[in-house]
Formats: structure tokens, sequence, C-alpha cells
């Protein structure tokens, strides 16, 4: 499939007083006839004034004064006049002549959707098996490490503080800790300075950096280096690896400088990230139950919310919760959710601690009532087989308990003490510090004092290593995967990722004999991976025009699909949206009413069911209707399960070509053609001399033998070779035409087309400066180009249009007044990369509008207009067996052009159009302008 365009501009800038004379109503059937002088200028330009005139008329005397068949002529002569001009400057017939001349020489082949999601599934869970790999050689080595270190309390060792490094006191003299430590641009790394031989460690501002549990676990974790650089030699496309000590440190690599806040802080905790509390303990079931009684009033009630928050913030999509709050009587800090327990994903999370807030202290407080409606909360979910189906605890917040509550226990929790109670005794009295820490030590819990915001914390983290321990002393190491996030909490400014990834990590236990049955963990190791590289493994041309591939966890939650959109724009700068990693499924495929796609997903099954949908492009503003195929299967040793989808007709067949490399190679040559930058061709990210490579140099250095080690894609560069083959006489057609100056019409800006391989090639008819669309086709019109996520917007409108027919269309972008309104309600950005652009756009747009307002002052505004001819012979032919010829009709390039005109004249007259059409009450429009 080959969509083709062309782009025009002022085509009516000047008027023809000979073409007045020529044309009036009573001769528009032989308009077509007349000499062209100045070609068709004149004429389009006489038949716009008229039509502006006719609206005129209408407008003021309030009824018809001209007949609507006349008014129907000049549309038809209008049609066959802009088909005409579109026909010339693109080239069409000779395109579809090319394609029609090599029909056999083609072959159909018809895509098998279920196969070619298991291939897809197989690749990935081959490319995350390499991930875990390198993670257990992680979590191996640390363990050995930690088994022949001895703890010396008065170890001295400097260690690479990744805060430190590379910075001098007063004197020049390099800080304690810091000392050289050489930074070099890694295009693997986002560009970032890094030392791809040497890991360093960030300490959080609040752990003394010099402890001696930081520095014997410094000094012990050094081993990891050596593993760490090769993992990295024996898998290329491994991105940052580290060891979250239980301590408090990340030894982090490669070594990077960290960059602190606006306040000199480092925040950022290891053992706050999801990868690790995930890795650290098992998924668990927690109600928080909080006194609320008028003893804590002030500060503790303060401390009290803030442990609940921070609770919370440990908590994560596999685990379960709910808040209860005391004094005199019980209740549900969220009534909604009495007597059972919720998700604990980001959405509940942050609706928790909204409602926490708003607490207030009154009465006394009444511990054991609250005591049992936590254990028939936690009993009844393990009876119905619902929460996580694994650790259940009871989080008790207080000042004090006076009562006598030792029943409670023995009714709910004795002699198996399956439910662990941890106690948190808020505040700096220390009365009832015996009854508090009796509950937890009798309930297999963990009693923690909390006298000052700063504590909280660290007590808090205490909970997860009591967890743990079954794990340790059991020794499993299970591997987890976090839900996708985007990090941008972890290098602060210097290295915010608008990439969403996941990570995968492993908890490393102490295996020192006289430590195992204490279960020490020690920390978690882990690696993260960018999902956009994961999704590369499922490439575009294998799913058609409007096919896609996505991802959702055992949760139902996206890791990955093009219609997730997790970025918003504050001012300069770029924000996840706060539930960016907990849209669920549902929400984006939302044809799937009855959820039947979504549940067979969590469930891990492989399978495939059909939807009519109703997709949405051009950011949103039209809507095409799909008859869309869904086939999914599991992603094994992950909780993760891969879909893709089929469009019924492009999406089910695929067209093969087969040229030799050296013609092939000639056209790929040539200087107007350009391939999907974001596209796979070659692999450039494993050989670090191959990163700073384009995806067609890389093509070509294959292709001319000068690097046979380049992995790449044999198929895609195949049918890539062909499209450059049989597309190539259109740049000596557009050439020509352009060569031709005395026939040009003023405004035609562009002529390009664009084919399933990701090849594109363009013409340019008009210079920078009097082109209107300065940005189209450049690197910063994503929705123009072929993207990792989609199509161009122009090759997916044409696709679904009739066949034979072109289609004319409004683009956003460089539109003037009359339609600013209109694009302010579809302002929100549509993809990262936009966001960025808009970013680094910044101060300029003030700019931009007044130069803008200043060419329409001169009368050089316009409006672009997207004219695009799908594939010249009907669908319908491939209802029945496909004769050669038939399949080649199908799959036959198309034509398409952008079309820049006088806005006024053009809105008029298609106004026009549409008020006679309605006047008239019969369906008509305009044969050829549609």
């Amino acid at each position: 499939m080959t969509y083709q365009y062309t782009t025009v501009a002022g085509l009516m800038q000047t008027a023809a007083a000979a073409g007045m004379n020529r044309w009036s109503p009573g001769n528009a059937r032989n308009a077509t006839k007349l000499d062209r002088s100045g070609p068709y200028r004149g004429r389009l330009m006489m038949l716009m004034w008229i039509i502006l005139f006719s609206s005129l008329c209408l407008m003021v005397d309030g009824q018809m004064k001209i007949p609507p068949e006349t008014v129907q002529q000049w549309a038809v002569s209008f049609g066959k006049e802009i088909a005409a001009l579109s026909a010339r400057y693109s080239g069409a017939k000779l395109l579809q002549k090319k394609y029609t001349d090599i029909e056999g020489v083609v072959k159909l082949e018809e895509v098998n959707g279920e196969e070619l999601v298991k291939r897809f599934a197989e690749e990935m869970e081959e490319m995350l098996g390499r991930k875990m790999k390198s993670v257990k050689r992680l979590a191996e080595s640390a363990e050995d490490a930690d088994l022949y270190h001895e703890f010396n309390e008065t170890l001295a060792f400097d260690y690479f503080n990744s805060l430190l490094i590379n910075t001098v006191d007063e004197d020049g003299n390099p800080l304690p800790l810091g000392g050289e430590f050489p930074l070099v641009e890694n295009e693997h790394f986002s560009k970032l300075p890094v030392n791809t031989q040497q890991s360093n460690i960030q300490v959080p501002t609040n752990v003394y950096n010099k402890d001696p549990d930081i520095l014997n676990g410094a000094f012990m974790s050094e081993a990891l280096n050596d593993i760490f650089i090769d993992n990295f030699q024996k898998d290329p496309t491994l991105t940052w690896q580290y060891f979250g000590s239980s301590t408090g440190f990340f030894r982090l690599y490669p070594g990077i400088q960290w960059i602190p806040d606006e306040n000199g802080v480092v925040t950022f905790d290891c053992r706050n990230r999801n990868w690790y509390i995930q890795a650290a303990t098992s998924p668990k079931d927690v109600v928080i139950v909080v006194d609320v009684s008028g003893s804590m009033k002030g500060l503790r009630l303060t401390i009290a919310k803030h442990t609940i928050n921070t609770i919370l913030d440990t908590l994560g999509e596999n685990d379960f919760v709910n808040i209860i709050a005391y004094s005199d009587y019980v209740r549900y800090v969220e009534p909604c959710f009495k007597g059972t327990l919720v998700q604990a994903d980001l959405d509940n999370r942050e609706h928790f601690k909204l409602l926490v807030e708003e607490l207030h202290v009154k009465g006394e407080g009444k511990v054991k009532k609250a005591m049992k409606e936590s254990f028939k909360i936690l009993n009844e979910a393990a009876a119905l087989g619902q929460g996580s189906l694994c650790n259940q605890a009871i989080m008790l917040i207080t000042d004090g308990a006076m009562e006598d509550f030792q029943d409670v226990f023995e009714e709910f929790n004795w002699p198996e003490r399956r439910v662990r109670v941890f106690t948190y005794l808020i505040g700096r009295e220390m009365t009832f510090a015996e009854n508090v820490k009796w509950i937890a030590c009798n309930n297999k819990g963990y009693y923690t004092h909390v006298s000052t915001l700063a504590d909280v914390q660290e007590n808090v983290m205490e909970y997860l290593h009591v967890l743990s321990r079954p794990m340790v002393i059991n020794h499993d190491h299970d591997i987890i995967w976090t839900e996708a996030y985007m990090d941008s909490v972890l290098f602060n400014t210097q290295a915010q990722s608008l990439l969403l990834m996941t990570s995968v990590a492993m908890p490393v236990f102490s295996k020192k004999k006289e430590t195992l049955s204490h279960g020490i963990l020690l920390g978690v190791v882990g690696t993260d991976v960018a999902l956009k590289e994961l999704m590369r493994l499922a490439p575009r041309y294998k799913l058609g025009v409007h096919g896609y591939a996505y991802l959702i966890t055992n949760n139902g939650y996206i890791l990955s699909h093009p219609d997730l959109r997790p970025l918003y724009k504050e001012g300069k700068k770029l924000k996840p949206k706060p539930n960016y990693n907990s849209v669920d499924l549902s929400e984006v495929e939302w044809e799937d009413t009855e959820e039947k796609l979504r549940t067979a997903m969590v469930k891990g099954e492989t399978g495939s069911m059909s939807l009519d949908v109703r997709a949405s492009v051009d950011k949103g503003r039209r809507v095409i209707f799909l008859k869309n195929d869904y086939f999914y299967t599991i992603i094994n040793e992950t909780p993760f399960s891969l879909g893709i989808v089929l469009t019924r007709g492009y999406g089910e067949y695929i067209f093969i070509g087969n040229v030799s490399v050296e013609e092939g190679l000639h056209d790929l040559l040539a200087p107007d053609l350009t391939i999907a930058s974001e596209w796979t061709y070659c692999e450039t990210d494993i050989d670090p001399a191959h990163r700073k490579l384009s995806q067609l140099e890389a093509v070509i250095l294959y292709l001319t033998g000068k690097e046979p080690n380049l992995e790449c894609d044999v198929q895609l560069i195949q049918q890539t070779l062909f499209d450059a083959v049989v597309t190539a006489p259109m740049e000596a057609y557009w050439t020509a035409v352009m060569l031709n100056a005395s026939s040009m019409d003023d405004g035609v800006e562009t002529a390009f087309l664009g084919t399933r391989s990701g090849l594109s090639r363009f013409q340019r008819y008009a210079g920078i400066e009097k082109r209107v669309a300065k940005s189209f086709l450049t690197s910063t019109d994503k929705e123009n180009m072929f993207t990792l996520d989609h199509f161009p917007v122009w090759y997916r409108r044409a696709a679904e249009y009739p066949a034979g027919k072109f289609l004319y269309y409004l683009p956003k972008q460089d539109t003037r007044d009359i339609f600013r309104d209109y694009e302010a309600d579809y302002s929100a950005p549509s993809s990262a990369e936009e966001v960025e652009h808009l970013a680094e756009e910044g101060g300029r747009k003030a700019e931009k509008e007044e130069k803008e307002e200043k060419e329409e002052e001169e009368g050089r505004g316009r409006l672009l207009m997207i004219l695009g001819m799908p594939p010249l012979f009907n669908l319908s032919c491939i209802s029945s067996p496909l004769s050669s010829r038939c399949q080649l009709q199908w799959l036959l390039s198309s034509t398409c052009f952008l079309l820049c005109l006088s806005s006024f004249f053009i809105t008029h007259s298609i106004s026009l159009f549409l008020s006679l059409h309605g006047h008239a009450s019969q369906v008509w429009e305009p044969p050829l302008l549609s």
C-alpha cells in the first residue's frame, strides 16, 4: 500500500479579468474546454469569486436567487478542475501503472494473527528472559559477597558517592567520598554522561553516608561491579542495573552524577520504590487502624497521618488495603469500602490519602472494637478467596492502649497467628509502650516508637523486613515485574525519563549460617526495561495501517497501548498524569463492553475475538469505523499478556515483492527517499559503534556488506527495496513537473508518498519561505510521519476512503484564525514526542503568532487541505477468492495531496454546497470534491 500527496498554497491570490469575461453560469457545462493559459488559475479564481458572491446574496436577501442546478454545475466543474490538478502534481496514474506492471512478480500472503501473536510473545519472552538472567547473576554475586564479608564496625572505606563525585571544596580539594569520576555522554543511556566501567552509590540525605552499615555494605557490594560490566557485555540492550540495600544506599550502574533538588536535598530512597517493595515482600492484605481519640490531637495526629501515607506508599497493585479510624466507635475512612478490602492501586491509595487528611480527633479510644472489625475483614477475605491470598497484617497506629484486648486475639488469631499485627506508638509519651509492644510481639509483628516526623520513614520500613522473613528463611528468590512507570524522580532534572518502563527485580538474602534462622534481607537487585524497546518486537509493518500491539499486566492495567497518553504539560514541564500507570484495558478498548477480552487476558489465556470499533484519527477529531480481530496470549515467566489487533481489509493481507539488492540499493540512495526512523530495520543498539547510525545508514551498510554483522529484519528490508524500485520513477516525474516553471500553479507546495514498509518520498515544489506548511513532514511533525505507534494520519485516513477518489481534509497544524477556537478544544497533546516538542518551543509561541497575524494582514493567511486517494480499485473484489489481478489491485498504491487554498474562499464554497444541498432536500455532494 502506498499513499501519495501534494501541497498547494495560495492558488487564487490573483484574479483574472479574462477569466471573468469567459466564465458565467450559462456556459458552465463547457468550462472544461476553455483556454487553460495560466493553468486553471483564472478559472478556479473566478469560480471561487462567483461562489463567494452567491453566498453573500444568500446572506443578504435571505432567499435563494440561484437555481440549485447551476450551483451543482459549478461544483462539477470545480471537482473536475481540482481532480485534474491533483492528478497532474501527484503523478498518480504513473504510480498506478508501475504497480500494474509488476503484478506478476508479487505474491499476496494472508496474515495469521494467532501465529503472529505467539511469535511476538516468544521473542518478548526471550528478550525479558535475558534481563532475568542478568538479575539472577547479580543476586547470586551479592549473596556470595556478603557470605565472605565480615562486618567491621571501624571499617574505613572511600566509595564513590554519586552526589559528591567531581566536586571540590573552597580550596579546590576533592570532597570526601568524591574524587575524579570520568563521565562520557552515552547514546544508549539517553545521551547522559555516564561511566560504563564503574558503578557508584547514592545515599539519601536522611541517612549518614559514613554509617558503619553503609560503609560495610558499600565495601561488600563492590563485587557487583564486574557483574554489571559482564552483564552489559553479554546483553548490550540492558539499561540501568542496580542494587538497593536494606540499609538505604543505592548502587547504580553505569555510574552517574546525581543532582539534588533545588534545596540541595536527595529524597530518593530505593527502599520506597515499587521494585524494591514488591521484591522484598509477598502480596499482602493490610488493614490500617488509626486512633483518632482526643489524646491524638496536634503533632500526634500529624505524625499518624504521615505514617498512614508512608504505609500506603509501600503498597502496590498486588496488595489489598482498608483503613479504619476509631475513638468511641469504629468508622471506615471510606464508608463505601465498609467490610471489604480494595486493591491498593494508585487511584485507591491517592483516594485514601485525601480522606486521611480530613481526619479529626474526638472522644475516648476503644481499640478493642477496631481490632475485632479488622480481624473480621481479613478472615472473611480469606474464607471467600478474596484479596491477595497471601500475607495478612494489621497496622495499629496509636498513642496508647489501655483496654484488656487479649480475648480478641484468642478469638480471632491464636494459636495460628495467621495475621501479623504491627504497632506504631505515636508521640514522646511512653506510658503505654509495654501494652503496644505486647500486641505486636504476641502476634508475630513488630513494634516501633515514632516520636517525630523524621522517624516515620525508617520505622515504617521495618515491617517489610518482618514480612520478608519467610521468603528469606525458605530462600524463595521470586522474580517480580513491576507495572509501567516513569522514573522522573530517579535522576531529577538531568535525566527525567519520559519513557514508560517496567523493572525486573529479585531479593538478596544473607546466607550466613548464624543469621539464616533470623531471615535477613540484604536488599534487592534489578534492571529496567523500556517498554518502547519491547514493543519494537511487534513491528508496525506486520500489523498493517490500523493494526497495533499492546501489553497488559495480570491486573488488567496497560503497560503499552497506542491510546495510552501518560503525560501532560504544566507550563514548560512535562509531568505524568496522576493515574497514568493504572489505566485499565477496558478504558481504551471500550467496545469490549462485556470485558471478555480483558477477562481472558487477565487469566493468561490464548485466544481471539472480533469487535466492531470506532477509532479516532487526527487527534480525536475524526472517527473511522473498523472491524478488528484481536489475538492474545501470555508471555511466559512474566505477569504480562500480549495482544495484537488486525483490521479487516488491509490488516488481513500483506504482499511480498522481490528485487535484486543492486537494483534496490540504487533507488534506496535517492535524495528524495527516507525510511521510518523509529522502526527497526537494523538493530543499532547492540554494538556501541552502531548507536549513532540512522536506520537508513544502517540498512545501506548492511546491504553493501560493510557491516555484515548487523542484525536486520530481512523481510522488512526486502519490502523496502521493492517499494524503492517501484516508486523510483516518481522522483523523475516530480522533478520534470517542477522544472516546467511556466506551467506551475502558484501555491503547490509538496508532493509525497508513503508505503507500508515505512518508505517515504517527497518533492518540495516551493521553498521554505513560500510554504504555509513549514513543519509538514519534518521531524517535529509526528502526526504525519511513520512512528513506532502509528502510520501517518494521511495514510490512515486515505486507507479507509472509497477507492478511486481523492480525500480532502483540513489538518490541525498551520490553520488560521477561523479555526483557532476549534483547535483549542483539541489542544491536549497526544504523544510524548509532541509534548517534548511543545516544551522546546516554549517562548517562541508568541513570536510565531505575531508572524501569523502579520501574514494575515498581508492577505496571505491560508488553509491547508489534504487530498488523499486510496487504492484505485474497490475492496469488494476480495470478498470472493482472489485472482492474482484482483489481489494486486486491492493492494495498489494510492495518491494523496496537501492543498493550501485561500481560506476564505474554500470555506465559503464548501458551506455553500452544504447549505444548498440541505435546502434542496436531497443527498448530494460534488462528484469529485468530497
